[in-house]
This record gives C-alpha cells, sequence and structure tokens, in this order.
C-alpha cells in the first residue's frame, strides 16, 4: 500500500516542475517585419496596447520563483483590429519564442520578462 502510494506520488509529480511566482505586468517586443523597427510593450495584467494594426492583450505573466530573471511565461491575446478577428490567444514562452508564436506576415512578438 505504502509502495503504491509513493509510486502513484512520482508519477503524479514532474521530474522538471518548479514553482512560479505571478507577476504584475510583462515587458513584449514587437517586430515590424516591413520597416525591420522594433518596439518594447510594458503591460500591466488585464491591460491592452495597441500597437499598430495590432492590439495585444496581457492576461498573466508567470516566472520561477527560485529565479526570476532567468524564464517568463505570457498569457496573451493578440488581434487584429483592421480584420476584428484574434491572431493569437495562448501562452507565449520567453526562452522559447518559437514554440507558441504569433503567426502573422507583418509583425512578430515575443515575451522578454515578466515585470513586477
Amino acid at each position: 500500500m505504502i509502495r503504491a502510494l509513493m509510486i502513484a506520488l512520482l508519477i503524479g509529480t514532474p521530474a522538471g516542475a518548479q514553482d512560479v511566482a505571478r507577476a504584475g505586468g510583462a515587458l513584449l517586443r514587437v517586430l515590424d517585419k516591413v520597416s525591420g523597427r522594433t518596439a518594447d510593450l510594458e503591460l500591466q495584467v488585464g491591460d491592452a496596447v495597441r500597437h499598430g494594426r495590432l492590439e495585444v492583450r496581457l492576461g498573466e505573466c508567470r516566472y520561477p520563483a527560485g529565479d526570476p530573471s532567468s524564464d517568463a511565461f505570457a498569457q496573451l491575446t493578440i488581434a487584429d483590429l483592421s480584420q476584428n478577428v484574434t491572431l493569437f490567444s495562448g501562452w507565449m514562452i520567453a526562452s522559447s519564442p518559437a514554440l507558441s508564436a504569433l503567426d502573422d506576415a507583418r509583425y512578430d512578438v515575443w515575451v522578454i520578462s515578466c515585470k513586477s
């Protein structure tokens, strides 16, 4: 019985699991692929900012509690205001921007860090 409980606990806890903390905001970077210009956007949780035809909304930003500068995970919703369509809705990871990326012909958006 105890052995089964220990196995269940080990299987239920991923080896790479870590404690995360929530931040009050995030720093994002936008690349305009046509002009080649970049812009940094600083958002608070729940806020939205307009950049060109995009509206970027930050739902949440999390980071490893033991090492705040190591990575950032941001929940974003990015909409194209000219077509009234959502282009991206989900989590972006600062250390792996291509894993979950915005698919747009003109703009790239990625997470730089969480901000308190």
